[in-house]
């Protein structure tokens, strides 16, 4: 049976409207009654695990769903072993670098040398302030990275921004745009090559649906 990993929080109810439209049901999910983490479509072709977002990619690199929906964001920080397939185009977002508007900096460069920059996607923001050869100690944090330079800890965050509210009303500005995010349909790369049950069926009506809504 083809199982699919989705992800729980903001991309949920746009997945699982994307997959309603090639006529796989996974609704059940968005029932605040429902407590079920594992449930079959009805039509009975498939099922769907509701795990964090972080997870989507490991279910799916472990083989344990032939299909994900992931945040670019999480894929890159991540870099799992998977099937790079559709940009699904919704949950659009931006990691930016971000600082108190107080800061006299503007841009990333002009940080200090071994500045503290807290986020919880290190590898992205390791990546990035290696790319522009500036030394940064990176603080992990899993809560509210905003608190990073409000409280001193840190110069800047590397995080996700959507509309930009958080860090306005946190005293926070963005001064660097790593890069934009969307959500990502993936596979497990053997399950895609050999088609295992039917999925590159599943995967043009996906392709389909989205080229006709562009």
């Amino acid at each position: 049976m083809l199982t699919v990993a989705l992800p729980k929080g903001a991309l949920l109810k746009d997945s699982i409207s994307l997959l309603q439209s090639v006529g796989l049901d996974f609704s059940a999910f968005l029932d605040s009654a429902n407590r079920q983490l594992q449930i079959q479509d009805p039509t009975g072709k498939a099922q769907a695990l509701l795990v964090r977002t972080h997870d989507v990619p490991v279910y799916v690199e472990y083989g344990q769903a032939q299909l994900g929906i992931a945040g670019y964001d999480v894929i890159r920080e991540k870099k799992p072993q998977v099937a790079h397939l559709i940009d699904l185009g919704y949950g659009r977002c931006r990691m930016s670098v971000a600082v108190k508007a107080s800061s006299p900096y503007r841009s990333a460069v002009e940080l200090p040398t071994n500045s503290r920059v807290a986020s919880k996607f290190v590898h992205c923001a390791r990546e990035y302030f290696d790319s522009i050869d500036l030394p940064v100690e990176i603080v992990p944090l899993y809560g509210s990275v905003e608190l990073g330079p409000i409280t001193g800890m840190s110069e800047a965050i590397v995080d996700l921004v959507s509309t930009g509210r958080t860090l306005r009303e946190n005293g926070l500005i963005e001064i660097e745009i790593l890069y934009e995010s969307t959500a990502r349909l993936i596979a497990h790369p053997l399950s895609y090559r050999l088609n295992t049950d039917n999925l590159s069926e599943v995967i043009e009506k996906i392709r389909s649906h989205i080229l006709a809504a562009v």
